[in-house]
């Protein structure tokens, strides 16, 4: 065991633990360690479609939000790599996916305080720090660290749903980029879901069709194919003041404004729905494909493999209405759930929970115990119940990350700001 207790140890550098480590590597009188099982920072690779872009702008990245004068900020990164200038004459707010990811990559490799390959195993607190066991990937050797506070940052997991098993021909969309030439190769192919990266999966498929011959199928159980909310008094809602102004609702009034979110924080960009229907139309000019197949209102219920085909057992909700169709491959849009460690469900006795699988987490993002701590344990995975807009917002994150290094160093450290919209969600405020 290390003699060195850190004061803040990340578990798990994702986009959140990337922008906590870049904040904190530099501050005096703070020492990080911030540790991940992989071999680097990779962020969503199999999602990483040639002209797919961030759903956020540009000034969204690890630490702008914080700091602009930060040397991780996302224009320092652009002017280190002579892109200055053509991303000067770009024009726009928002950046390719694949560039995002190279700029972390960049972030990840020039910090001291990132230890990548090595793998978090168990998490317990003595009473005055947490000891943090850690095994690396290359040796299997276990050391264990110390900390007075510990940050889970493990991001999500795809969610499938219980009924339907992937496979080499049932693929989840984290995984599209890497079976993507086994699919296009294929006769059918049926892609299910509603959001963003169904959409764009679709249109990388629809756009490619031409150069192969396969049917291609887009089901969605939403009952619209939606456009993401983007009117600017509506995206206000991502902000720090009605972040602040949901948590301080009530658990059950926090689920029904989720409910209500649901058109800002899900959906469809306007350019991808545009390009698709354009597309659409240009292929339509001597008459409608029939390989193409748009469907709303339809539950995928399950998926049954059967020598080479796929059975693939779909209800039109509305109708009730039940058939079967026939697929080689089927691509999973169906999202991402919290992955919550194994070793906060083991300590799931001591900590106060709001539902079955919400812990509660208090404003500053600390994980809520039955017997109150010194040493915190802040959370960024499992959030949307407490903190909303904020649970996987990436400008948002850079807030999340303002408000545990102030609480971890006692003083305002980073500022967060305050009264930076136009409405107000409260009377007198």
């Amino acid at each position: 065991m290390t003699n060195k207790i850190f004061d803040l140890i990340g578990i798990g550098i994702g986009p959140f633990n990337l922008g906590l480590a870049a904040l904190t590597e530099d501050l005096p009188n703070l020492t990080s360690l911030f540790i991940d099982k992989e071999k680097g920072f990779n962020w969503h690779p199999g999602m990483l479609i040639e002209q797919s872009d961030l759903q956020v702008p540009f000034l969204a990245d690890l630490v702008t939000f914080a700091d602009p004068t930060n040397k991780y900020s996302f224009l320092n990164y652009i002017h280190k790599h002579n892109r200055l200038f053509p991303f000067f004459f770009y024009r726009r707010f928002d950046i390719p996916r694949r560039e995002y990811n190279l700029y972390a990559k960049w972030v990840s490799e020039n910090l001291s305080n990132c230890r990548f390959q090595s793998e978090v195993t168990t998490v317990s607190f003595n009473g005055t720090a947490y000891e943090v066991k850690v095994k690396d990937i290359m040796t299997d050797k276990v050391s264990t660290y110390l900390a007075k506070h510990i940050v889970v940052g493990t991001g999500s997991v795809p969610f499938i749903p219980d009924s339907i098993n992937t496979s080499e021909h049932v693929v989840h969309t984290s995984g599209f980029l890497h079976a993507a030439k086994d699919i296009k190769a294929s006769s059918s192919i049926i892609v299910v879901g509603s959001g963003q990266s169904a959409a764009e999966v679709f249109y990388e498929l629809l756009e490619d069709q031409k150069h192969h011959n396969y049917s291609l199928t887009w089901y969605t159980r939403s009952s619209v194919f939606s456009q993401l909310e983007s009117a600017k008094l509506g995206q206000e809602v991502f902000s720090p003041d009605y972040v602040h102004y949901f948590h301080g609702l009530s658990y059950e009034k926090r689920k029904e404004a989720l409910e209500r979110l649901v058109s800002v924080r899900n959906g469809i960009d306007k350019e991808t729905l545009m390009k698709i229907y354009d597309l659409l139309y240009n292929r339509s000019v001597e008459g409608r494909d029939k390989k193409i197949t748009i469907q709303p209102l339809t539950e995928v219920n399950a998926i049954k493999e059967e020598e080479d085909l796929l059975n693939v057992s779909c209800m039109q909700w509305e109708k009730e209405e039940e058939f079967t169709v026939q697929a080689e491959k089927v691509v999973l849009a169906t999202g991402y759930k919290p992955h919550v460690p194994e070793w906060i469900w083991s300590d799931r006795d001591d900590i106060i929970w709001e539902s079955e699988k919400e812990y509660k987490v208090d404003e500053k993002f600390r994980l809520v115990w039955k017997e109150e701590r010194r040493n915190h344990m802040y959370v960024s995975t499992n959030l949307e119940h407490s903190h909303g807009t904020a649970a996987t917002n990436l400008g948002l994150a850079v807030m999340r990350n303002q408000a545990i290094i102030n609480d971890v160093m006692g003083k305002e450290v980073y500022p967060i700001q305050k009264n930076t919209i136009f409405q107000q969600f409260m009377p007198n405020e």
